[in-house]
């Protein structure tokens, strides 16, 4: 036999190993390339050190997990698919955040080994769903009768498994979903109307807030006065309207003698220079209700 037999011949058997095997078996699979195409990554990548602390710690309602392993053609292929629907929940952008984290776990690791064989994974990729805390410490049978976990049936497309999760969910996102509700103004953003009445709805809500504290009576301790004045620094450092500014800087300034000892006046007479209710945190112009 050639030697081009005996190397034919070794790479069917190496193959047909691969194709079928065992949760315990996967260390025949973990010296096979790793050649992973270079994009961004959204989905949070676990190994069974970090397992257990990210999912106890997430804030997310809903979790999907992924097994894969990083030489299996077919994880290769669905990656792009799957970060399509993680761009969607994780990260500082993601579109809708908050509600599901999604996260992989590489069973091609030798550190992994034992968790993936702790979910069944009998195949690549094999997703999972349920809530955060049921994975920590957890596990799956595909035996066990009842449980928060399910296998996600439905996923071989970016569109099937983001359509599956809507189900889960009773949503209807979409991989088109962009962050911002008023991503149609960003054409004009040089429109001076624009930029003005965007400030005046700024400027409006910054005097509801102040009235309702003033309706509220809320400043009325050292603890509260001092929270306040974080609030009104915070307006004269970064408010975008420019009568804001000004009038949180000028509350600020007379604060010591409106709220002595934390404790501050809300008189209603006119011309009351130590009551908050003559003061415009906005000024007196502010338009509302237009």
């Amino acid at each position: 036999m050639s030697l081009i037999h005996l190397f034919l011949l070794a790479s069917l058997v190496s193959l047909e190993a691969a194709a079928s095997f065992s949760p315990g078996s996967r260390s025949i699979l973990r010296d096979i390339g790793n050649d992973v195409a270079d994009q961004k990554d959204y989905a949070v990548e676990l190994n069974a050190t970090s397992f257990d602390s990210v999912f106890q710690n997430i804030p997310a309602k809903y979790a999907i997990l992924e097994f894969f392993a990083h030489w299996c053609p077919a994880c290769r292929n669905y990656k792009p698919h799957y970060e399509k629907v993680a761009r969607l929940f994780n990260g500082a952008d993601a579109i809708h955040p908050g509600l599901v984290l999604m996260t992989r776990v590489d069973c091609a690791a030798k550190i992994n080994v034992k968790l993936c064989d702790k979910f069944s994974i009998n195949r690549y990729p094999m997703l999972f769903w349920g809530p955060p805390r049921k994975f920590v410490g957890g596990s799956w049978d595909p035996k066990q009768e009842k449980s928060e976990i399910i296998v996600v049936d439905e996923w071989r497309t970016a569109d099937l498994l983001l359509n599956w999760i809507n189900k889960q969910i009773g949503s209807s996102y979409g991989l088109d979903d962009q962050k911002f509700g008023n991503a149609h103004l960003l054409p004009n953003i040089s429109d001076h109307e624009q930029i003005s009445q965007a400030i005046y709805d700024i400027e409006e809500a910054t005097e509801e807030a102040f009235d309702i504290i003033l309706a509220l009576k809320a400043i009325k301790s050292p603890e509260t006065s001092a929270s306040f004045i974080r609030f009104l620094q915070l307006l004269v450092a970064h408010h975008p309207s420019r009568r804001c500014r000004k009038g949180s800087a000028e509350i600020l300034v007379n604060f010591d003698e409106l709220c002595p000892s934390g404790q501050c006046s809300y008189n209603q007479e006119s011309g009351a220079k130590d009551s908050l209710r003559n003061f415009h945190i906005c000024g007196k112009d502010v338009p509302r209700g237009y």
